[in-house]
């Protein structure tokens, strides 16, 4: 019989376990883990994965951890600590589809602290997103919303927010890498379908390793899409999948329809950019009229339909209705039961079109539909329970011995960058040494040994941790 012991001196984290998604739903198998990209098509192409980069704004000198560093939670918050960074190999970026012109800047560290409010409400007067941050995937990467940056002032375009927003998809998604990613400055975001951390949440979706790509599953979906991301109003983003009837968990699950169609002039949307579309002017709390000096520029090659997000007008101001014709309002939620919440929750849904595209308006609308009261903070002041710690003090768990032809495998979670000294005993009195510098193989430890015809325990200790990015 082999029976296997864990010591990991200081190194030992306790976890208070808590029955809340907001607080279980984040995704930290992979904190032990450098966060990695590739810098050019080429070293993709090869598979040549780096832990430190510099361009730009985006400089990592030292390996960092990916994503979710930390969970903590009082009665009415809970915080996150992340590098910002996902854990599956970034990149590349470039400007142009030819990929002939890198993008200005890498991702790097940024040293996050958010909170997320556990009460969330719904306020009868909403709130527009803001630039930035607008809440976190899961992951750990920062949620940006459906605009770029970018809007038309009457006569060009210019940084900042107006009544003609850009599309961040339609007008950015040639520098997106194969995740849908890229960052501002070094701030890595998503703005549309989070296909890769979906694939590593198991969220029907495939990835092909030879050429790094991630696409739709083509199977009919089977199960409710998880959890992606929290916004700052505390409400879920789930991925594509949700039940048909939005109250009946047992009604089958189906891709969730977007409630916007583009203002072609079909399906009854109006034409043109001289006054905006309905939800638009809710949203700014203006009349939909616009002056001459407030339309957008005439449609053409060079501000084509669909520029704008105001392009798109919502379904449920077309004479269509909510759960019947479509399935997400014009904030890109709905209220219905999910697995996390059999009882109901409001909650945002990722927008893909039939074919697996991203489709308006993607993670959430131009608005908040509950009060957006999550934000950055500086710092942790009040009492809190952590519930998870990752990165350099990821704790390390012995899986079960296996043994093959008298060899004895021991497998354990490592902190990559760390070494470790394997020990075994016949009696836990005495140990001896089976292997020291063992090095961890990204945030996976193993070794085999000769087995021995009595019982065995192990032991496995961490020796020496590598330079890391302590930010």
């Amino acid at each position: 019989m082999f029976m296997a012991a864990v010591v990991i001196a200081a190194h030992i984290v306790t976890s208070t376990q808590a029955a809340d998604a907001r607080i279980d739903s984040w995704f930290t198998q992979n904190s032990g883990k450098y966060a990695r990209i590739y810098a050019t098509s080429g070293d993709e192409t090869s598979g040549n994965a780096v832990t430190t980069w510099s361009r730009g704004s985006g400089t990592q000198s030292s390996p960092v951890y990916a994503g979710i560093r930390e969970v903590s939670y009082s009665a009415n918050w809970v915080y996150i600590r992340s590098s910002g960074l996902a854990s599956y190999v970034m990149g590349p970026w470039y400007l142009n589809a030819a990929k002939t012109q890198l993008f200005p800047s890498y991702p790097s560290n940024q040293k996050v602290l958010y909170r997320i409010p556990r009460n969330p409400t719904v306020p009868a007067s909403k709130t527009l997103t803001g630039l930035g941050a607008v809440g976190y995937f899961v992951n750990g990467v920062a949620l940006f919303d459906n605009r770029d940056a970018f809007y038309w002032n009457g006569s060009s375009e210019v940084q900042g927010s107006g009544l003609w927003n850009r599309d961040a998809y339609v007008n950015e998604s040639v520098t997106f890498d194969a995740a849908l990613a890229h960052q501002a400055g070094a701030n890595h975001h998503y703005h549309a379908n989070p296909i890769a951390l979906r694939y590593q949440l198991g969220d029907h979706v495939d990835y092909n390793s030879i050429n790094n790509r991630y696409t739709e599953s083509v199977a009919t979906p089977t199960k409710h899409s998880p959890i992606v991301a929290w916004v700052r109003d505390g409400f879920p983003i789930y991925g594509p999948y949700g039940y048909s009837n939005p109250t009946n968990a047992a009604s089958g699950v189906r891709r969730m329809v977007s409630g916007f169609v583009i203002r072609d002039g079909q399906n009854g949307t109006t034409n043109g950019r001289t006054n905006l579309p309905a939800w638009a002017a809710r949203a700014n709390n203006r009349s939909a009229t616009l002056t001459a000096s407030e339309y957008g520029p005439n449609v053409s090659t060079t501000y084509p339909l669909g520029r704008y997000i105001e392009d798109n007008d919502y379904l449920g101001d077309l004479g269509k209705t909510l759960s019947v014709d479509f399935d997400l309002n014009e904030y890109n939620c709905r209220y219905c039961v999910t697995p996390e919440f059999p009882n109901g929750t409001y909650a945002y849904f990722v927008a893909i079109t039939t074919n697996g595209a991203p489709a308006f308006s993607y993670n959430m609308g131009r608005s908040f539909y509950g009060d957006p009261t999550g934000n950055t903070v500086a710092s942790i002041t009040e009492t809190v329970t952590t519930n998870f710690v990752g990165g350099a003090s990821s704790a390390l768990q012995l899986s079960k011995p296996t043994v093959t032809n008298n060899i004895v495998t021991l497998v354990w979670s490592a902190t990559e960058g760390g070494t470790y000294r394997v020990e075994a005993s016949g009696n836990l009195n005495s140990w001896t040494t089976n292997a020291t510098g063992v090095a961890a193989t990204f945030n996976r430890g193993t070794i085999s040994t000769a087995a021995t015809p009595t019982n065995q325990f192990f032991r496995v200790t961490r020796t020496t941790l590598a330079t890391y990015d302590t930010n």
